[in-house]
């Protein structure tokens, strides 16, 4: 499902206008970007949370050059579904 997708569909159960809904999607995301950005995690009840994991400093293999490098350690964002949203799935 695309973003164009979801906007319609909660356009057409609540009966509010596309572009309003639009807007407001994209505040959501915006605001979820802009707190993991500052290192906070984002909760959300009965769905799930938006978390940051910490990827530790390895060593990786360029195979075609037959060379070594050091990827450094880096923060990546997940997210974690709740219980009751993976019940749901099963």
């Amino acid at each position: 499902m695309t973003k164009a997708e979801i906007v319609s569909e909660i356009a057409s159960k609540t009966g509010i206008d596309k572009r309003e809904v639009l807007m407001v999607v994209e505040s959501l995301m915006d605001t979820i970007k802009t707190t993991m950005t500052n290192g906070e995690e984002v909760f959300l009840r009965g769905f799930g949370s938006f978390i940051i994991k910490r990827r530790a400093e390895k060593t990786a293999r360029n195979i075609s050059k037959n060379t070594t490098m050091i990827v450094p350690a880096h923060n990546i964002p997940a997210f974690k579904p709740a219980k009751e949203f993976q019940q749901k799935l099963k």
